[in-house]
């Protein structure tokens, strides 16, 4: 079983930024990739970004690319999203999530999710 406790998250205006930590922990050992995800009320749950087991490998959504970068501890067991100019539009719940294969974290989900933290962006 993997625990995935997410932090970070707040209420900025546009234009300023965010950085937001997953911690997983428990059997991490087969952990490959993990990413983030985010909601809205009444809809379904978006892929933000997603990194690569190694950490070579980034994928992001074409509506946070070049303003939202993804890392990873050399560890491997902390991700972090840092958000750069925040739109209105960025509000969600953001998830972390973490999976076997970067492509399947990408298109389905991860296997194991963390309870979300909520930025919030005012114009």
């Amino acid at each position: 079983q993997v625990q995935l406790v997410e932090s970070g998250g707040g209420s900025v205006q546009a234009g300023e930024s965010l950085r937001l930590s997953c911690a997983a922990s428990g059997r991490t050992f087969g952990i490959y990739a993990m990413g983030w995800f985010r909601q809205v009320p009444g809809e379904g749950r978006n892929f933000v970004a997603a990194i690569s087991g190694n950490g070579d490998s980034t994928y992001y959504a074409d509506s946070v690319k070049d303003r939202f970068t993804i890392s990873r501890t050399s560890a491997k067991n902390m991700v972090f999203l840092q958000m750069d100019s925040l739109k209105s539009e960025d509000t969600a719940l953001y998830y972390c999530a973490a999976g076997q294969d970067a492509v399947v974290v990408v298109t389905k989900g991860g296997d194991y999710w963390g309870q979300g933290t909520q930025v919030t962006v005012s114009s």
